[in-house]
């Protein structure tokens, strides 16, 4: 017959071997999560991110993600860019580790083209209406202040964020592109 004291000890026995297999089940969960954000979801949250920050050039910049390593390759005006695209690359969701290849070749700035906002945002909302992805993805110009263009809106879709930047970007008189777009989780 069993006694008080040995039903006990196997409760404690069955109750540590759960509370083991749970905390490998945690642990496997969150390596999971991890490595389950895809290359291209890394690569365009780090080229919209690259694109929009203040201060640097993403022109002649392109961006690599091979399980979860970011390579960054391209040429820059300055070390500071260099720096800081490295920097952005580092804090995206996913990048494991940032290996920066970008070459620094100091070159002309790209000449400003001096524009009126409301041609700007004109020239940027007929952009957007010729380019499928965009016209549909919910992305629209909040704003333009002295050539500085702010995107806002929801989409599903990072390959529609990063082209709305990209289209933006290209309109006559633009100097830079900022985005408060959010991109909903894929479900």
């Amino acid at each position: 017959m069993t006694t008080y004291w040995e039903i006990t000890a196997m409760r404690k026995q069955q109750l540590s071997r759960i509370a083991g297999a749970l905390a490998l089940v945690l642990v496997f969960a969150g390596m999971a999560s991890a490595a389950d954000i895809p290359d291209a979801w890394v690569t365009m949250k780090t080229k919209v991110a690259l694109m929009t920050t203040d201060g640097l050039s993403a022109m002649d910049l392109n961006v690599d993600t091979v399980k979860g390593v970011v390579t960054l390759h391209g040429k820059v005006a300055t070390e500071a860019e260099k720096a800081k695209a490295e920097t952005v690359a580092r804090g995206i969701e996913g990048a494991k580790e940032v290996k920066n290849l970008l070459q620094v070749v100091p070159n002309a700035q790209r000449e400003v083209v001096e524009r009126s906002d409301d041609l700007i945002k004109k020239g940027i909302d007929d952009a957007f209406k010729a380019n499928r992805r965009v016209n549909t993805s919910g992305i629209t110009v909040a704003s333009v202040n002295k050539g500085v263009v702010l995107l806002s809106g929801k989409t599903k879709s990072l390959e529609a964020h990063l082209e709305a930047v990209e289209v933006a970007n290209a309109v006559r008189g633009v100097r830079r592109v900022a985005t408060e777009v959010e991109v909903m989780p894929p479900s």
